[in-house]
Formats: C-alpha cells, structure tokens, sequence
C-alpha cells in the first residue's frame, strides 16, 4: 500500500480534489469566485475548482506535518509580491481562505483539532489519512506504460480535433506544344 509520500504531489492533489467534489460538507463560499488567494496575487484564480485543489493541498501537508495552524499555511501559501521599481517583498497569503479551508475539513471529519508537545494546531484524521493513501495506492499501482498510455490519451483528448484533408484534384495534363523557330 503506498503513501502521500510515494507519488506525485500534484498527481495526489488532482485526484483528492475530484474526490473531495463528491463531499457535501466541502464547497466554496460564494465569495470564493471575485476573491485573490493573497495580498502578493493580481487577481483571482482563473480554474473554478481552485477550492477544491485548494482544500485537497491543506489536507496534503497536514498529512505531511501536522498540527499545523492557519499562521503557518499562510506562509506556505504566500508569495512575492510585484513592487515596480522596488525590489518584490514577500507577503503571507489569505488566513481567510485557509480558515474556512480548515473549519470545512474538520466537519467533513478529515482533519481535528490537536497539541502535541507544545505545537497546536490541526492535524490529520485517520479518515483523512485513509483517504489519501486510497488514492496513493491508485496512482501507484499504474505501471510505467499505463501511465504512458494514459497521459496519451489526455492528450488526444486536449488536442483539437483536426479535420481529415481534402484530397488534392488531379492535375490537367497540358497538350504539348511545339516550339516554333524565331524569324529574325
């Protein structure tokens, strides 16, 4: 049985979001469409499931290292901001995505509120963990040449489709013309 730790981190996100679609206590506030995910971003994220990748990531790192609190993930989710001529300056990212986030996965019972050893915060639900190793175990158990042939196929699907091309008319033949001696 494989691990968060044994595939591919972006991999493992995907496909927890999808599955956390099917979750009714997960939804987007209806804010969530017109807000930026930090002080450091231009505007507001351009996919319309970025809760849900949003939510499927808190969960990954509180399987990774967990308890961890909302000051610690808006570190990990800020960034850099664009500052003109002055030189960019880092700035945390939204604690009131990351609240909501957390609160959301504590009522769909994937995540609780935990202290250990004078670090508090949330922390991973043995649902939460069996969650993620579920899906860990799918994406591993691909061999290297389904996983080939699958990324063929989303391929194949992304691409547009293009139309067959017209068989080309056949050439006229000319009727030859003899050339005739130039009078001087």
């Amino acid at each position: 049985m494989a691990s968060a730790y044994d595939v591919d981190p972006t991999e493992l996100i995907e496909r927890a979001a999808e599955d956390l679609k099917k979750n009714e206590n997960i939804k987007p506030p209806v804010w969530a469409g017109f807000v930026k995910t930090g002080v450091h971003r231009e505007r507001a994220p351009l996919r319309s499931d970025w809760w849900y990748v949003r939510v499927a990531a808190v969960l990954r790192t509180l399987y990774i290292s967990s308890p961890i609190g909302v000051s610690k993930l808006r570190v990990k989710y800020g960034g850099k901001k664009r500052r003109g001529y002055r030189p960019p300056h880092f700035y945390k990212g939204s604690g009131n995505i990351l609240r909501k986030v957390l609160q959301q996965l504590e009522k769909a019972g994937l995540a609780k509120k935990e202290e250990r050893s004078g670090h508090k915060g949330r922390a991973i639900t043995p649902e939460g963990k069996s969650l993620l190793d579920k899906i860990a175990t799918q994406i591993y158990k691909l061999t290297p040449n389904e996983m080939a042939v699958a990324e063929k196929q989303e391929a194949k699907a992304e691409e547009p489709q293009k139309e067959a091309p017209a068989p080309k008319p056949a050439k006229e033949k000319k009727p030859k013309v003899q050339e005739q001696p130039k009078v001087e």
